[in-house]
Parts: structure tokens; C-alpha cells; sequence
């Protein structure tokens, strides 16, 4: 079956479900519009490959089943999966019609993108974490953003009376994802762009600060602070600041609504290797070769900080990560090895465990937005990953 064959069908009311997703989340701009993200050619990092066996790889999932690396890929999915190990490429594979060269959906791993696109606005002086959010969004004022701080929303612990709920189709979600553009409408007269619909939103019973609550539309929020803080759209500063410094070999594009907001919480599209790179730079806490492009306290920060408390008091955050917290838009495992990782709908993953040097990126078409199970069985093969390359 060609490429285009592969295509036909797909609509803005089917790309996220299975079986159109398997091309749709590998052509995002042939089903949305999306704002370039450029590389920068005459910087591109060659990443060297140092094979591993890992494929052959076994172990034992939560189910007490015993998988090897290979079949799990298949398993769960998986368009694109890719193992640094000191940097160097130990393992790499593709399905699903995906190539190297070719921008992939990451969905939420959007988020942990921005979070880190963040602390170089805070270096360079234009972003105070500590900050009002109203501060840079005067327009959030009288909203769920207008007394709360950045970092409240940096950590997901804005007090909002919002669910993150994937499969509604009729209420607030289902009319957050339409201000996006990723929804048709129903009523086009009745369309709301992204920003709109963001001030919209109204507190809950909870005190900013005292509990994670995972929603989308902080993240969204927090890209549009970046812009105003920075003075640039989302999509140059992420080119300027963070994508064309990282050696990548590839443009990456963001999904942008019917005003050209950018998708900052989901939007972001990348080749794997690059989702690789920007992996290993956060493993050397911000440096690409002899380049700090990114704050390596920043960094530091994020790995040691983080409410604990806050995290628990969410019954799916502690059932997902029993020893887990959140900063910055990054998940901490609680693991001995101080694993952290980035998560997306539809099985976006990166994940960086320090001790072992490694760094996973996967890409992938799982059917449901959310599969705790195979959360689960990931993070098993990924610590065993991480296991084998230590060893």
C-alpha cells in the first residue's frame, strides 16, 4: 500500500482514531495548519551508532508475560523507536510507513518541549516564574489564570474547573479541542479561537498551588506567555532559542488554530532522531557539545523540585507514578537512577535515565489516547533498557 493510499479517508474528524492515525500522525499538515519550526542546516550533529542487540532484549511486563523489545514494538504501536546510549545510537526502527526525515505528532511531549523553552526566557530576564500569570496575560484576568502565577502553571497545579477528558464530544473538552482546530464545527458561527476560549475558564474549589491537576489549557496558556515574554510567536522562538541549536537535521512544524496561535501543549511535530537529540540535550543539562543552550539550572531544577504532595493528591497521577512528581512539565519517576520523562497521547514518549546514559524517544499510533496497561509494560521495557546498558 503507497503512502497516498494510506492517506485516504483521513479527515479533521477521523486523524486521531485508529486505523487513520497510523498515516495522519506522520502528515499533520496535509490534515491541519501548522507554523515551520526551522533547523538550522549548517549545524546539523551527526549521531554516531554504537549497535546494541537490543531488540533481542527480554523481559517481563506487569502482566507477568515476557516480551523482548521486538515484539513489544508491534504491541504497542510504535511508528518510530529510538535508544542514545553515551549519544550514540544503539538501536533504531521505524513502522507504520514512517522515515527518519519525517515530523511525527508528539502530542503532550509538546508540553515538556515548551517547559524547557521557558528557563531560557528566564536566563535571558524576560520570564519571572514566580510571576503573575496576568502579568504577561492581562487579558486572563477575571479567568482561572488570573490569580494564579507561572509557575502554577509550569507545575499543573492551577485550581481549574477543567476535565482532560479525550474521549468527550460534547462538553468543554470537546470545545477546547474545536478552539484548537483540531475538531470540526458543528456551528461554524459559533467558532472560538484558542486564546479566546483559554480566558474562558474559571477557578475550582481548590487553592492554586495545592494539587496537580493535569490540563491541556496551561500548557496552551503557557505558550502564549512565552510570546509575550520573548516579544516573538511561539514558532520563532522555538526555531531561535531552542530547534535550530540543537544540531537538528530536520524542520519541525506546530499545529496552529484558525488565528495562528500555536498548539504549544500538543501541536509540536518532529522527526525521531531530533526528539532524540533534544532528549540527550536535557540529559547533559542543557549542553550540546560545547554549547550551554539551556540553563543547566533550570534543568536542575526540574529534576530536584517538584510537590510531592501535590502529585499524590491526584488518584491517576499516584496510581500512573507511585513515587512521582511533576515540574516544569516533566514527569520525575522516583526511581533510584532519577528517571524523568515526557509523555504524549497515543504513546509519545521521551525517556531519560541518568545513570544509564540513555535516552529513548518512540513515536507512535496507539489506537486509545490513554492505555494505563501499556504505560505500564513501557516503563518496564524501559527500565530494563536502562538495566542491559548499565550493566
Amino acid at each position: 500500500m503507497n503512502d497516498s493510499t494510506q492517506g485516504a479517508g483521513v479527515t479533521l474528524a477521523n486523524w486521531r482514531q485508529a486505523p487513520w492515525n497510523r498515516w495522519a500522525f506522520h502528515h499533520v499538515p496535509e490534515v491541519l495548519p501548522v507554523m515551520r519550526i526551522a533547523h538550522d542546516p549548517a549545524r546539523v550533529s551527526v549521531l554516531p551508532k554504537a549497535p546494541r542487540d537490543i531488540g533481542a532484549l527480554a523481559f517481563t511486563g506487569p502482566d507477568g508475560a515476557q516480551r523482548t523489545t521486538a515484539s513489544l514494538l508491534p504491541e504497542t504501536a510504535t511508528d518510530g523507536f529510538l535508544v542514545l546510549h553515551k549519544g550514540r545510537i544503539a538501536f533504531e526502527w521505524y513502522g507504520n510507513g514512517l522515515t527518519p526525515s519525517d515530523p511525527h505528532i508528539v502530542f503532550s511531549v509538546s508540553k515538556s518541549i515548551t517547559g524547557i523553552l521557558a528557563g531560557i526566557l528566564v536566563e535571558r530576564g524576560q520570564l519571572d516564574p514566580d510571576a503573575p500569570a496576568a502579568r504577561y496575560i492581562p487579558e486572563a484576568l477575571g479567568s482561572a489564570y488570573g490569580d494564579c502565577t507561572v509557575r502554577h502553571v509550569l507545575d499543573m497545579t492551577v485550581g481549574i474547573a477543567f476535565a482532560e477528558d479525550y474521549l468527550d464530544l460534547t462538553g468543554d473538552f470537546a470545545r477546547y479541542r474545536a478552539a484548537t482546530g483540531w475538531n470540526p464545527l458543528d456551528n461554524p458561527a459559533l467558532a472560538m479561537d484558542l486564546r479566546t476560549f483559554l480566558v474562558t475558564l474559571r477557578r475550582d474549589a481548590n487553592p492554586h498551588g495545592a494539587k496537580f491537576h493535569y490540563v491541556s489549557p496551561n500548557s496552551d496558556l503557557l505558550g502564549w506567555i512565552l510570546e509575550r515574554a520573548g516579544g516573538l510567536p511561539y514558532a520563532r522562538l522555538l526555531t531561535e532559542l531552542l530547534w535550530s541549536r540543537l544540531g537538528t537535521e530536520a524542520d519541525a512544524h506546530v499545529t496552529v488554530d484558525r488565528l495562528g496561535a500555536a498548539r504549544s501543549a500538543g501541536g509540536i511535530c518532529v522527526a525521531l532522531r531530533d526528539l532524540a537529540r533534544f532528549g540527550e540535550m536535557v540529559r547533559n543539562f542543557g549542553r550540546v557539545g560545547d554549547q550551554q543552550i539551556v540553563p543547566r539550572r533550570w534543568i536542575e531544577d526540574i529534576l530536584q523540585n517538584g510537590d510531592q504532595g501535590a502529585w499524590l493528591a491526584t488518584e491517576t497521577a499516584a496510581r500512573f507514578l507511585p513515587q512521582g512528581r511533576y515540574r516544569t512539565q516533566w514527569y520525575m519517576i522516583g526511581n533510584p537512577s532519577g528517571a524523568h520523562c515526557a509523555v504524549g497521547i497515543h504513546g509519545q514518549w521521551i525517556y531519560i535515565d541518568p545513570v544509564a546514559e540513555m535516552v529513548i524517544a518512540k513515536l507512535s499510533s496507539q489506537p486509545l489516547p490513554l492505555d494505563e496497561a501499556t504505560d505500564h509494560l513501557l516503563l518496564a521495557a524501559f527500565a530494563a533498557i536502562a538495566d542491559a546498558l548499565r550493566a
